[in-house]
């Protein structure tokens, strides 16, 4: 699951929603400012988790399980947030998130929620 969880270590870079000269001044920030640090959260709750994992942490697998929920949440709601703001026009240099850090999480955070299906209370 640490190799899975490290992909997400990489959201930080959902800030760069929030970059002055990044992205579109249009750039909605009802769209902007939870994207931004939805994904550094969830960012830094995967080093959590990958840290609690390499430490055999009894807290592991629920940061694990919390990681995953707060990330898809952030997914949903950006997703929701997106479809109304006319986001792809204002992306500017932001463009690469959409299209290449997006579809990898996703895909991650599908077998991260697999793993911890088939072993509940295992790493």
């Amino acid at each position: 699951m640490q190799p899975l969880l490290a992909v997400h270590t990489l959201r930080y870079i959902g800030l760069v929603f929030l970059a002055p000269g990044a992205v579109d001044p249009a750039l909605s920030q009802h769209f902007a400012v939870p994207a931004g640090y939805g994904t550094a959260i969830a960012g830094l709750l995967a080093l959590a988790a990958i840290a609690a994992l390499r430490a055999r942490s009894a807290v592991a697998v629920p940061l694990a399980w919390i990681f995953s929920v707060v990330g898809l949440a952030d997914f949903a709601n950006a997703f929701y947030q997106a479809a109304g703001a006319d986001v792809p026009n204002h992306l500017g240099a932001a463009y690469y998130v959409p299209i290449v850090i997006v579809p990898a999480a996703l895909v991650t955070h599908v077998m991260i929620v697999a793993l911890l299906l088939q072993h509940p209370g295992r790493e």
